[in-house]
């Protein structure tokens, strides 16, 4: 069995990230967001200095939906923004969560199961089990620099989208901005060193070097281009340490 604390260390320079995708295993990646499944939403908190509620509402609020509208949430994690989703889409909307996690859907259902119109699935983001065109917007936060391949996730979001439709990426980033010095140093020692408290060290390890070769927010509005989207927009949240881009799924 894959374990968490093999995880390849990260070969890339810091900063000078292809795009292609995060190098880490995949069956070992699934393993480890197992293993912190638990205590993933009180790290989640901590780790983000307490912001993580907001950037979640700036999110929610970017995707324009309405009652009865249809969303779709790729890397759901805990399915915090998938009910969120369904807050906003309700009465009458549908909203889907999807982890590659078995152990992050199984507390997704604990914690919002049961709600008509919301549902969580274990699948894999660069091979949504859903229809093309079933969805009005798309969401992932915090889970694209985990996958394989960022360009072909944007494309199956931008599949499961009808035209007109948003997809949105919520992802941490590596501001060089003054205002943002200290949400950096916040990052870089104090969430490690969380981690190992939390008896998670390798997991958060991890989460720190995947963010430092995750590309810089221009590249990727240039992959959600390149997998088709149009109208790419970006903005950067808490002086940049976070970015959220939105971009339209055109005419087919």
């Amino acid at each position: 069995e894959p374990s968490a604390d093999r995880l390849p260390p990260d070969t890339t320079p810091s900063g000078l990230s292809t795009g292609a995708g995060n190098a880490a295993p995949k069956a070992e990646v699934q393993v480890m967001f197992d293993r912190i499944s638990g205590r993933y939403d009180l790290m989640n908190l901590l780790i983000s200095a307490l912001q993580e509620p907001r950037w979640r509402r700036r999110l929610v609020a970017a995707t324009g939906l309405g009652p009865g509208g249809r969303a779709l949430d790729v890397a759901t994690g805990s399915g915090k923004v998938a009910s969120d989703l369904h807050r906003r889409v309700g009465p009458g909307g549908t909203v889907l969560g999807i982890d590659l996690s078995p152990g992050m859907i199984a507390v997704a259902r604990r914690q919002f199961g049961g709600r008509e119109g919301l549902s969580y699935l274990v699948g894999d983001a660069l091979n949504l089990p859903t229809e093309s065109e079933a969805f009005d917007a798309a969401t992932i936060a915090f889970g694209m620099r985990n996958l394989p391949d960022y360009r072909r996730g944007f494309e199956e979001m931008a599949r499961s989208v009808r035209p007109g439709g948003r997809v949105l990426c919520l992802e941490i980033a590596r501001p060089r901005s003054r205002v943002a010095r200290f949400m950096r140093w916040w990052f870089d020692r104090i969430v490690p060193l969380l981690g190992r408290l939390a008896g998670q060290g390798s997991a958060y390890a991890y989460l720190v070097r995947s963010v430092r070769n995750y590309p810089p927010p221009e590249r990727i509005a240039e992959i959600m281009a390149e997998a088709g989207l149009t109208d790419v927009r970006w903005q950067g949240l808490t002086g940049g340490i976070v970015t959220l881009h939105v971009g339209t799924v055109p005419p087919r």
